[in-house]
């Protein structure tokens, strides 16, 4: 047996971008960025802020949730599970990217999050993105 389970809290990079796929399969895209803070060893070593960038992949429901009430900056908790793609860039060169299908997302922060209730869905496509 094998767990594929990632959740994360973070803030969003970008507005997100939306398309339609087949007849109204909405699918939408943004990076999230998490952070671990700073800190100084015993020792007196610094030890600087790190921040990691995560590609999201939203599909049907949740991606048109947050195609009306996500917006750069705002606080998510994302739910989902890792997935890695490969493809050859203009250039030619082989490219490997690794994304988060989200299956759950809740809001964290912002007026707009007052205005909406957490959203799961189950019904998210293991489609993956060409």
């Amino acid at each position: 047996m094998s767990i594929n389970k990632v959740i994360l809290i973070g803030n969003v990079g970008r507005d997100p971008e939306v398309r339609y796929v087949d007849k109204d399969v909405a699918v939408a895209q943004f990076p999230l960025a998490t952070s671990e803070r700073a800190y100084t060893l015993q020792n007196g070593t610094q030890v600087p802020e790190r921040t990691e960038w995560h590609n999201i992949v939203l599909w049907r429901g949740l991606a048109k949730v947050a195609e009306q009430y996500v917006h750069k900056g705002d606080k998510l908790y994302i739910e989902g599970k890792i997935r890695s793609r490969q493809y050859d860039d203009q250039n030619g060169i082989h490219r490997t990217i690794v994304e988060i299908f989200a299956d759950n997302m809740e809001m964290l922060s912002g007026s707009r999050m007052q205005q909406t209730q957490p959203v799961t869905t189950s019904e998210q496509s293991s489609t993956p993105l060409v």
